[in-house]
């Protein structure tokens, strides 16, 4: 059992940063490939990216390539979300996923933990 904390969320202009943290509990956090969606309202929860066990393969999707960086520290059983030039549209909740695999998925489907989420808010 994996249980996931997100926090770093808030209200920035457009064209500013915020850095999302997801902390994971439990002692194989370096075991799980992790993924971070959002979901805006009335809408589908859609990956942003995506990092394997290791940290060495990522994944963006094409909406966040070259603004957001997605990273992780498995000696402090944490992965981040860095947001950089965010728009408007950025606007969401923002979920930390934990998938029982050394590989990523890109699936909603393919994880087994999930945190609570943490809002992001981007004003114009």
């Amino acid at each position: 059992q994996v249980q996931l904390v997100e926090s770093g969320g808030g209200l920035v202009q457009a064209g500013g940063s915020l850095r999302l943290s997801c902390a994971a509990s439990g002692r194989t956090f370096s075991r799980y490939a992790m993924g971070w969606f959002r979901q805006a309202p009335g809408k589908e929860r859609d990956i942003v990216a995506a990092i394997s066990s290791s940290g060495g393969n990522t994944y963006y999707a094409d909406s966040v390539k070259g603004r957001f960086t997605i990273s992780r520290d498995n000696a402090k059983n944490t992965v981040y979300l860095q947001m950089n030039s965010l728009k408007p549209e950025d606007t969401a909740a923002y979920y930390c996923a934990a998938n029982r695999g050394t590989y990523y998925s890109t699936q909603r489907l393919g994880y087994d933990y999930w945190g609570q989420g943490t809002q992001v808010t981007v004003s114009s």
